[in-house]
Formats: structure tokens, C-alpha cells, sequence
């Protein structure tokens, strides 16, 4: 990498990571960003949706999340916006002497475009992250971004790579994953609490069957091992079918709390929604990233490494039904040799290829094109 480059970074929100998991990511980024010589500054909407319903719904909790994420990323360097004001104006104080404008897809169209109504005048580029699938599933919100303005896009799968290049036409997209922060997701030292652990959210029953058959019926199988859950969103049907399963519920889980709760408990399973096991098959959500750094053995639901990310059966164990994961369970819950060895392979892959740094600096050499 030549010299850093002065970079604004606008995402949904940084301090928030109420059901909002791209701020895991995007965290650990910005922050290697920095630490290979780059200037970054980070920008969120007062009142984000995310940040609004943290406070509203988890009270203390809130307070304690926030403020342990700012002891834990002091150096991210955060500014607010209106979004009801001059946008326009102030985006043309704030962008001055930018190299290059990082806008992730979930920010508000109108923000996007006043920003890249900016482009000409002040010189920058303009770079569009894509961490959803709505490019796959509501394509339309994302035609509401001039997207034509737009200099690069950064995909996080080759799936949506495809939609941008072929679908949208648009130049120089690049497939970006994402990566564990393992300044943070590594393996802790901790008593064992619980055998199995689920760390996501219900939302949008883009995966409700799914949880049934995955994690719920395994459960009721398996009346003996205690299943815990972590996350936002569920209904109180939802909460009432898990505890009747014999699940604890323990609600919201602050991302920086994650390794902690992987450490008390003896294997993982990854449930992703089903945009991620059909059309969007090969795009890890950040869970599996995070839960092999924390070096956890953890067991999927079906979903296909079409991008050879990891080593299928090696670092993680993918099952084909409900009675799978039921029986895999049961095993790895019995063998702790087993469950040492996948979860040191996991480990070892994510260090070696996937954590921020290695995105940091694979993102640094496309800056560094796109604003050549």
C-alpha cells in the first residue's frame, strides 16, 4: 500500500448493534483502516433505527452496550447528521478533502444522494457496500440510490456481485467479504453454562421454519442438554415456543459480549436465513466468522461454501435435516476431542484468511485502484 488515504464512512449505524449486524464488521474494518495509515471518519443518523430501539428496548443494558463500545473502539472517530436538515450543506463541509465516500446500502437514499450529488464538485469517489440480500429480494429499494453515480461496489458474495455487474450493470464491483474482529472474537477461558448456543435474531420470518427444525425439534429431542438463545425480535409466540422446547431465552446480546457466551457453552449452530441457503447460496452472514474466531465448534443447517471460504467438515459440520442436527449433536456433546479438533480448525482458517486485517488491506488495494 502507497500512502493513507482520507476516507468517509457512512453506515446505519457504529454504535449500535442492535439488530443490526453489518456494525460488527464495519467496526473492526474502519479500524484497521486506521491502523494501515488511512484517515477514517465514520458517520451515522441521529436516530438511527438501530441506536432508537436499543434504548427503547433494553434499558440499563443499553447503556452498558454503548458505553462498552466506546471503551473498546476509542479510536473510531464518529460524527452524527441530521437527517431531517440541510444535508446538501453539510455533507459539502464534512466531505471536503476526501479521497474516497464509503456508503454501506443500509443509509438512507436521500443521504446517498445528496452525497453522490457531490461527487464533481469536490473530487471524491464514491464506493456502495452491500452487506443484505435485498439487491436479490426487493432489488427496487436499491434502485431508489443513484446508483449510476457510484464508482465501485463492494459485494459481500459472489452472488450479489452478479446482481451489480449483470443486473445492474454497474463497473468495477468487487466481491468483499466480510471478517472477524479477533481483537475481540477469540477464544476465552470460561465454565461451561450450557451445551448448545444460538446467537441471532427471529426477525422478518425470513427463517422461522428453519429454527423449527434446526434448533427447536433438536431441543425437544434432546431434553437433557440445555439450549440457550441470544438475540431481538421475537415474538412472544416465538419466546413461548422456546421455552416449551426446554430453551432459555436471555434476549439481547451486546456483539462484544458474543465470545463470552460462545466460551460458556460447548458447540454453536448457525441457522442462516433462507436467502443464504437458495438464491444467495456461498455468502456467509458475519456469525460464522465470529463464532470460528471465537474458536467454538459450531454445526449449520444447510448452506453451501461455493466460494471455498472454509474447510466444509473440517471447520464446521454442515447437516443435511432436523435428524442430523439432532444426531450431531448428541455426538459432538459426547466426544470433547471432537469438538477440540473442529473448533481449532475453524480457528486456524479464520486467523489465516478472514479476519478485518485481511480485509482491511485487500480493501486498501481497491481504494487505492478505484481512486488511481
Amino acid at each position: 500500500m502507497s500512502t493513507g488515504m482520507d476516507i468517509r464512512y457512512f453506515a446505519h449505524s457504529w454504535v449500535s448493534d442492535w439488530n443490526h449486524g453489518n456494525a460488527h464488521f464495519l467496526r473492526g474494518l474502519a479500524r484497521e483502516l486506521g491502523r494501515l495509515g488511512h484517515k477514517v471518519r465514520c458517520y451515522e443518523a441521529l436516530g438511527s433505527w438501530s441506536l432508537t430501539n436499543l434504548l427503547r428496548h433494553e434499558g440499563e443494558r443499553a447503556i452498558d452496550a454503548i458505553d462498552h463500545f466506546r471503551r473498546m473502539y476509542p479510536d473510531l472517530d464518529i460524527h452524527f447528521y441530521k437527517p431531517e436538515g440541510d444535508l446538501q450543506e453539510f455533507m459539502k463541509r464534512e466531505l471536503r478533502g476526501a479521497a474516497v465516500v464509503i456508503l454501506h446500502e443500509w443509509n438512507d437514499p436521500d443521504l446517498v444522494n445528496a452525497v453522490l450529488a457531490l461527487k464533481k464538485q469536490l473530487g471524491f469517489r464514491a464506493i456502495l457496500h452491500d452487506t443484505h440480500h435485498r439487491a436479490y429480494t426487493t432489488p427496487r429499494e436499491l434502485l431508489r440510490l443513484h446508483l449510476h453515480l457510484f464508482d465501485g461496489v463492494l459485494a459481500f458474495g459472489e452472488a450479489i456481485r452478479r446482481i451489480y455487474a449483470d443486473g445492474f450493470g454497474m463497473q468495477n464491483v468487487r466481491t468483499f467479504h466480510e471478517g472477524a474482529d479477533i481483537d475481540h472474537f477469540r477464544p476465552l477461558a470460561s465454565n461451561k453454562d450450557s451445551d448448545v448456543i444460538w446467537i441471532g435474531n427471529w426477525g422478518d420470518e425470513e427463517r422461522t421454519p428453519e429454527l423449527g427444525e434446526f434448533l427447536i425439534s433438536p431441543a425437544r429431542s434432546l431434553p437433557n442438554a440445555k439450549f440457550v438463545v441470544h438475540g431481538v425480535r421475537y415474538p412472544d409466540q416465538g419466546i413461548a415456543v422456546l421455552a416449551d422446547a426446554g430453551i432459555e431465552y436471555r434476549g439481547y446480546l451486546p456483539n462484544l459480549k458474543a465470545p463470552a457466551a460462545y466460551a460458556s457453552a460447548a458447540l454453536t449452530v448457525h441457522v442462516p436465513r433462507r436467502q443464504y441457503a437458495n438464491g444467495l447460496s456461498g455468502i456467509p452472514t458475519i456469525r460464522v466468522f465470529e463464532a470460528l474466531a471465537c474458536g467454538i465448534p459450531l454445526l449449520s443447517a444447510p448452506w453451501k461454501d461455493l466460494e471455498n471460504l472454509f474447510h466444509p467438515g473440517e471447520d464446521y459440520v454442515c447437516v443435511p435435516n432436523g435428524t442430523a442436527m439432532t444426531s450431531e449433536i448428541s455426538r459432538l456433546l459426547n466426544d470433547p476431542a471432537a469438538r477440540r479438533q473442529i473448533a481449532d480448525e475453524g480457528l486456524k482458517t479464520v486467523r489465516s484468511r478472514h479476519t478485518c486485517r485481511h480485509r482491511a488491506v485487500e480493501l486498501s488495494e481497491i481504494l487505492q485502484q478505484v481512486a488511481g
